[in-house]
């Protein structure tokens, strides 16, 4: 891969993690209501589904889920459930709890639920499906996984970036939150936007 292609990717990268999604809005929500430090193991969750999401793409199995209906309606559809469980809880979460800086979600678990947001994306999957091609050069091989894995660290290091800018910039809001019930309001929005995402990802469609 030369310079020039790396970076024409580089900046396909940026506007990939730039783009709203259901990454994003977990990252902004752990920022505001736990402060930038304490949203590390969101952005390291969301890393190692979108990881795995890149390693699936590399190893061709991408391929069978773009091309296989039912796994791409499996996928989806689980998505689309997890992130409206999402809404649900951030909807009932009362905003006492979460002014005491969330004590009652451990790191272990916002890292897990995190992946889980990410891994269950099956339009990141064939979003990638389609862009890794797209950089491949011609040549031996072997070249390719060199080039793949470039491609993939590239992925991951932009996305933590914008991750973290994300969440920094959630957490200035953090000293607006002077009340339960600004809290609850906080959390309703921030459900609401899990329940949006998932209806986007329910009408995406294939092309």
């Amino acid at each position: 891969m030369t310079f020039g292609v790396w970076l024409t990717f580089l900046l396909a990268a940026c506007l990939v993690s730039l783009s709203p999604g259901a990454g994003a809005i977990n990252t902004m929500n752990s920022g505001m209501t736990r402060g930038i430090r304490a949203t590390l193991p969101t952005i390291l969750g969301l890393q190692l589904g979108y990881a795995i999401q890149i390693l699936v793409v590399a190893v061709g199995l991408g391929a069978v889920l773009a091309s296989s209906t039912t796994a791409f309606l499996v996928i989806k559809w689980i998505g689309v459930a997890y992130l409206v469980w999402l809404g649900i809880q951030k909807w009932r979460t009362s905003g006492a709890i979460l002014t005491q800086r969330g004590a009652h979600r451990t790191p272990h678990r916002q890292f897990w639920q995190s992946a889980l947001v990410n891994l269950t994306n099956p339009k990141a999957t064939v979003f990638l499906v389609a862009l890794f091609p797209q950089f491949l050069s011609a040549g031996e091989p072997g070249s390719h996984a060199t080039q793949l894995l470039v491609m993939g660290a590239t992925l991951l290091g932009v996305d933590i970036l914008v991750m973290g800018g994300y969440a920094a910039l959630a957490s200035q809001f953090k000293a607006f939150i002077t009340s339960a019930a600004r809290m609850r309001l906080i959390n309703r929005v921030f459900g609401s936007f899990f329940i949006l995402a998932a209806g986007v990802l329910a009408l995406y469609r294939r092309t």
